[in-house]
Parts: structure tokens; C-alpha cells; sequence
């Protein structure tokens, strides 16, 4: 049996693994890690396994045709997101065409309306996995052809969509293999935020906060945190830096937990089992304003933690409530305040156009943001995907300007679907971008973001990440 795993092509460095499926304004590109995960777990089974990642290789559909007709696997893994879910069928059929193959779909759109994904795609695609799929794609291949029974998947009988059971989410995490980076080339993925090379680490999964907004939750991982012990996540990095020892020279692994400080206890058992090995990583982790803990980032600082990246939001109380956020702009304050007593760097989330938006929040958010004494910032025009609450209340209220999924984004860029009276996805958009000059391009934050340069590798994912946001102005500029 032979399986390809493959992240396919779409617009030009179309970033499909991170929360806001797009072309991001810093041109962002992360390694497919939910793929990789997948990929390892075929691997462990004995399956001839293979997984390419397009985006990072350049590669587009004639190759992808290419590559599926010389090897003739016997089943490919495509992943899903909103935007791209056309062009994600598409590859379905091209797979089709080019070889006798079964084609498994993974991934947010498809898990949050598989009947639907299954109707588009007119037998392009045979089976979805709805939600986490580390053991679904496995289940499946091993019962070929006979997978009708295997829980937690859709799939098409006398061309009608039909559910199985729910699969049950992953109880033990530890009992996962470390993600089959070694089909990838890490020095390809790139963020300005984080230093270069940098490798996606989890030590949980799932979130219990009831943000209207949050896709990963809601669609793949529940809100039921699940922890890996500190000694299987110690052990997965001491395998990364075998891997790639650049990543311990110059580079920095990143938990991607929804929220890697909400358990303390956890949190500060991983940084004790990192002294213990005297590893000397760098690492940085997301974080919630509410988890503000002097002793633990103190001990995160000790271990090697560089930055924390946290989603304020808003500087708007009355808007954290209206998202479900479960803060206010206090918790913020207080944040910024034990993190900068600690030396660790924040990076720092907001995203503007949720329901009660106006022009006088978004103004009182960039603001907030400018004086909050933040080391980078994100600002993001709010999506609608499905299997949010969010989706539903613009679904509901009529507020969806279009019902083409590929009008998500604009060539390629994060676009915003909706409009409020009174607050058009234009001036979201628009206040996006104001809000990215206004931090950026203050000139003594220039400066001294140069002069906090700490190395040449530093220095190169400091001006590349420049050179991409200036590249994304130029060519947004270009379309108005």
C-alpha cells in the first residue's frame, strides 16, 4: 500500500497550516505540522508513506499531476481550509485522473461541513475525516476497502453522503509519534515573529475558552485540554534538534498549544525537565492575558523562553465580551507588566470587524496596541469560518457579502466576507493595514528593533520579514 500526504498547491505562499488560512501580510509559511503528525502515525504502521509540502516547495497542479502519475499511489491525503476548498478539489480530481486512487480529505472546512465538501467535489473525494485524524487516515487504509466502519468520517454511499460514529478525541497524546519532519526541508518555513529556523512543538491540545471566532477548538481538537507528560515533549525536542541542529543555533522551537501557560503546573514541569538536560534552547509559546504568573515566567525565562505570543484582542472591553473572551484590557496591563519584570518579549494578537465593531473600538484597539509596550503585533480582519459561532451569527444575521468560499481571500490575501451597518469590510481592512504601519513604522521602534539585533541569524528573519510586509503594501497599493 502506498500513500502520499500531500499540503497541494494554491495561490502563491498560501499559508494553510496556521489559524487564518491566507497569504499573510508578513508572508508567513509553516510546516504542515497536522499532516506530519499523520504521515508519522502511517509510518509506525508499516505504510510506504511519503509527505510533500507544495507551498514550501513552490511546486504547483502540473506537478502535483506530475507526482501522482509517476508514483500511482494507492491512496493521497489532501488537507482543507475555507478559502482554498475549490482549488482543494480540483487536486482531488487531478489525482483522479492521473491514477487509480483513493483520495482522503482532512482539515478544518472539511471536518466542519463534510456532506457539503462531498457534494462539490461529484466523487472527487472519497472519504473525510471529521476532526482529528491522526488515527482516522491509519483506520482507513488498514480496513481498504472496507473503511465504512471506521469512525469519525463521511463518505459517499450511492452518492449520498453518510456519517459514522464520532471518533473519540485522542486521550493519550504521548502515545503519538513525533511528527515525520524529515520528509521536509525546515529551513523553508519562515515567520518575522519567530527566529530562524523555527520548529511547531505541541505539549496539548484543545482549549476550554469559548472564543466566537477560534476555528482549532471548535472543528479539530475540542475544548478539552489534553496534555503530553514534560518528558515525551523534552524528548520530541532533543529529536528536533538531532533533526536540525540549526534550530538550536540561531533558531527557536515554538509551542503551538492553543494556550501552552493555561496548566501552570505543566508548563513549569516542561521548562524543569529542559534545565535538568541542559539543553539551552531557545523557545517561545502562546499565552493568555489571564495567565499572567510571576513565578512561572520567571521559570520560562530561565529555561530559554524568548517571547510569549498572546491574543488580546481588543482594546475594547465591551468587545472582548461580545467575542467571548473572558478578559478585559486589565488582564492586558497586568500581563505586560509581570512579562516585562520577567525580560521575556510579547507579541501581541488583535483582531478587528467582530459583531458590535465600530469605527470608535477599532481606533481605542490600535491604540491600546501602540501603548501596550509590545515587541511585534498582529492585527487580522475577523473571518467567519465554519463551525464557529461566529459563522453562524453572520450566517444567521445575513451578514455574508458573498457564498463563494473562494471569496475569502483576494488574491490570495486574508479578505474580509462581512459588513456591518455602519462599518464596511473595507474599512476593516483598511484599519488592518493602518494599524501594522502605525506599530511598525514608528521610527523609534525602528530603531530599536534594530538595535536589539542578537545574532546574524536574528538580523536575516528581521529583514526579511521586513522585506516581506513592505512587498505585501507595495502590491495591496498596486490593487487599489
Amino acid at each position: 500500500m502506498k500513500v502520499l500526504v500531500i499540503n497541494e498547491p494554491y495561490v502563491k505562499g498560501f499559508n494553510r497550516s496556521q489559524r487564518w488560512a491566507a497569504r499573510t501580510r508578513g508572508r508567513v509559511l509553516r510546516a504542515p505540522d497536522w499532516l506530519a503528525y499523520a504521515t508519522a502515525v502511517l509510518e509506525e504502521a508499516g505504510i510506504d508513506v511519503r509527505l510533500f509540502d507544495f507551498p514550501a516547495e513552490g511546486w504547483d497542479k502540473q506537478e502535483l499531476r506530475r507526482l501522482v502519475k509517476a508514483e500511482a499511489p494507492d491512496y493521497v491525503v489532501l488537507d482543507s481550509t475555507t478559502p482554498s476548498i475549490y482549488s482543494d478539489i480540483e487536486c482531488a480530481g487531478i489525482c483522479k485522473e492521473e491514477a487509480q486512487v483513493r483520495v482522503i480529505m482532512v482539515g478544518p472546512h472539511a471536518s466542519a461541513l463534510p456532506e457539503e465538501t462531498l457534494e462539490i467535489a461529484k466523487g472527487a473525494v472519497d472519504v473525510i475525516c471529521v476532526g482529528e485524524y491522526d488515527y482516522t487516515v491509519r483506520d482507513i487504509i488498514q480496513a481498504d476497502p472496507h473503511f465504512q466502519n471506521v469512525p469519525g468520517i463521511c463518505y459517499l454511499e450511492e452518492g449520498r453522503a453518510k456519517r459514522t460514529s464520532p471518533r473519540a478525541l485522542i486521550s493519550d497524546l504521548d502515545a503519538l509519534p513525533f511528527p515525520a519532519w524529515h520528509h521536509l526541508d525546515l529551513m523553508k518555513y519562515f515567520d518575522g515573529t519567530k527566529l530562524h529556523p523555527y520548529i511547531d512543538i505541541f505539549s496539548g491540545r484543545g482549549c476550554p475558552h469559548q472564543c466566537i471566532f477560534c476555528l482549532w477548538p471548535r472543528v479539530m481538537h475540542g475544548r478539552k485540554i489534553r496534555l503530553r507528560s514534560p518528558e515525551r515533549v523534552v524528548d520530541e525536542i532533543e529529536f528536533d534538534i538531532k533533526l536540525c541542529p540549526q534550530v538550536k543555533h540561531g533558531g527557536e522551537f515554538f509551542f503551538e498549544d492553543d494556550t501552552f501557560t493555561v496548566v501552570k503546573s505543566n508548563a513549569i514541569a516542561i521548562c524543569e525537565e529542559i534545565l535538568r538536560r541542559d539543553l539551552r534552547i531557545t523557545f517561545s509559546v502562546n499565552a493568555r492575558a489571564d495567565t499572567a504568573d510571576t513565578e512561572l515566567f520567571q521559570m520560562l525565562k530561565r529555561a530559554g523562553c524568548r517571547e510569549l505570543l498572546v491574543g488580546f484582542e481588543s482594546g475594547d472591553d465591551g468587545m472582548l465580551v461580545r467575542m467571548g473572551k473572558n478578559e478585559a484590557t486589565e488582564d492586558a496591563i497586568r500581563f505586560m507588566e509581570i512579562a516585562r519584570r520577567a525580560k521575556l518579549d510579547v507579541h501581541g494578537c488583535f483582531v478587528l470587524g467582530l459583531p458590535g465593531e465600530t469605527e470608535q473600538s477599532i481606533e481605542k484597539t490600535i491604540d491600546f496596541a501602540l501603548k501596550l509596550g509590545l515587541h511585534t503585533v498582529q492585527f487580522s480582519a475577523a473571518v467567519p469560518f465554519p463551525g464557529t459561532p461566529f459563522f453562524d451569527y453572520c450566517r444567521d444575521k445575513g451578514l455574508l457579502k458573498t457564498e463563494r468560499w473562494d471569496a475569502w481571500l483576494s488574491e490570495g490575501e486574508q479578505s474580509s466576507v462581512i459588513e456591518y451597518p455602519g462599518l464596511s469590510k473595507t474599512a476593516i481592512a483598511t484599519a488592518v493595514d493602518r494599524g501594522l504601519k502605525q506599530f511598525y513604522f514608528r521610527p523609534g521602534y525602528m530603531i530599536q528593533f534594530l538595535l536589539g539585533t542578537k545574532s546574524r541569524s536574528d538580523l536575516y528573519r528581521k529583514l526579511r520579514g521586513a522585506k516581506n510586509f513592505l512587498s505585501y503594501l507595495w502590491e495591496e497599493q498596486r490593487r487599489r
